[in-house]
């Protein structure tokens, strides 16, 4: 899991992902897959982490990149391009955003 610090000038990502409980298992070995062999492959991966709410209706990625430029070209790779049509069969929405860290509280 990727350490949060106010510091960091690289680029964060946090996707959300909506799913029925019966497909939950079934989007999260299809993200493990993705990140293991082809994502924390691409230039400029640092981190991920993936957590899933009590319910299993909902997924948050957290990720991290030193450019945004690296996370954009990694989402253009005919690869990814046919994963991402997987994972959207298997929920009913998901939505990558780009943040900034701006604080870090506790």
């Amino acid at each position: 899991m990727p350490t949060i610090s106010a510091d960091f000038e690289g680029q964060t990502v946090i996707t959300t992902f909506e799913m029925t409980p019966g497909t939950c298992q079934d989007l999260l070995d299809e993200l493990t897959d993705a990140y293991r062999n082809f994502i924390c492959h691409q230039p400029g991966f640092i981190g991920a982490g993936l957590h899933v709410n009590d319910a299993q209706t909902r997924i948050a990625n957290y990720s991290k990149w030193r450019r945004r430029e690296d996370f954009q070209a990694m989402l253009r790779t005919p690869e990814m391009r046919e994963r991402n049509r997987r994972i959207a069969a298997l929920c009913s929405r998901f939505e990558p955003v780009m943040y900034e860290v701006v604080e870090v509280l506790g």
